[in-house]
């Protein structure tokens, strides 16, 4: 038994083939970041059973890349993430227009594993597009 085997372990994400034609699963602490970024990635409304699961962000989509829609980054990751994710606490999110690249948002998230004390971290890339973009 792993260490961590504890955390969990579920389908990895994206779902993959293993080596031998099986799915491939995760597990530990690659499983947590993996369900992070499934719960960033999916729009409330998204899910049939489960219209609440996701993350408001994508209602920000069109927003200017300004310290505004920044905090607003912040506080809907925060929720999502506290509301879908309960093996993660301590939970610290800070959102930063990317100077290099204007349609970017880098949004740094800092956690804490609960059944480990493990401190961790995580950067999502959320993509702005501008009106009349694809």
């Amino acid at each position: 038994m792993a260490k961590n085997s504890f955390i969990g372990s579920g389908f990895g994400f994206p779902m993959r083939v293993d080596a031998l034609g099986g799915t491939e699963l995760s597990s530990e602490d690659a499983n947590i970041r993996q369900s992070m970024m499934l719960i960033l990635g999916t729009a409330p409304g998204e899910r049939l059973y489960r219209p609440e699961f996701g993350c408001r962000i994508h209602d920000i989509l069109f927003e200017p890349n300004t310290m505004m829609t920044a905090a607003r980054i912040e506080y809907e990751v925060k929720h999502a993430l506290t509301a879908f994710e309960p093996r993660v606490n301590e939970i610290e999110v800070t959102a930063q227009p990317d100077d290099a690249e204007p349609s970017r948002m880098n949004v740094t998230i800092s956690y804490v594993i609960r059944s480990t004390n493990t401190k961790s971290n995580l950067v999502y890339p959320f993509y702005l597009r501008k009106e009349g973009e694809a």
